[in-house]
């Protein structure tokens, strides 16, 4: 019979005594009131990149959305299987948020995918390839500029990824309805893995820069 993985387990048994202990009072609050977080954060699965560790946040602060490269597809009400946007109506119209970041980061997996023309599917259904095909038409601009280097395309089809998503985020009438009453706020942001830096969007723009930290 198969056991549960070890690691996770031991991982429990330090939450418990340490994190759980000191916030016990903030879990039972959270278990009878519901969760009220603050910010929506669609951030990619890569198991380096948890929005909760980057911006150091406790339970109940973040609703976050993870998939391959941080995408938001367009709005489509069909009767499909939409798991990216049923939690994005989730967190806007039934939590109320309306603070939305969109978080990419540097090596991306997805974002190496989307930019490789031969790559082979990795099983039958190729979930993968289809996915990143929201961002082909960036990556075939890209793909074809002599002028960058392959480090260069990836950083910048990183970025568009992000500029993209905000994009299709307006695409859904229940957050363009917000945005244009002055009731919802989207941002981009870029987290870089080697080194630890965060670099946020320019809304006006869409540049990247390194923003200024509160003084602690």
């Amino acid at each position: 019979m198969s056991t549960f993985p070890s690691r996770l387990l031991e991982g429990y048994k330090t939450f418990m005594s340490g994190r759980y202990t000191a916030e016990r009072d903030r879990y039972r609050q959270l278990a009878e009131t519901g969760q009220e977080p603050h910010t929506l954060v669609i951030a990619c699965c890569d198991s380096r990149t948890a929005p909760e560790t980057v911006f150091d946040c406790g339970p109940g602060e973040m609703f976050v959305i993870r998939n391959v490269s941080n995408l938001v597809p367009p709005y489509e009400p069909d009767d499909n299987l939409h798991a990216t946007s049923a939690a994005l109506e989730f967190a806007v119209q039934a939590l109320k948020i309306r603070q939305i970041v969109v978080l990419g980061h540097g090596r991306c997996g997805g974002i190496k995918a989307a930019l490789d023309p031969n790559a082979a599917p990795l099983s039958p259904g190729d979930f993968i390839g289809h996915w990143v095909k929201l961002l082909k038409p960036a990556a075939q601009q890209i793909q074809d500029s002599q002028l960058m280097t392959s480090g260069e395309r990836q950083i910048a089809l990183e970025r568009i990824s992000i500029r993209n998503s905000i994009s299709n985020l307006r695409s859904f009438p229940c957050v363009k309805i917000l945005e244009d009453r002055g009731k919802m706020k989207l941002h981009g942001a870029w987290f870089d893995i080697s080194t630890g830096e965060l670099w946020v969007m320019d809304p006006q723009t869409g540049d990247f820069y390194r923003p200024d930290l509160p003084l602690a």
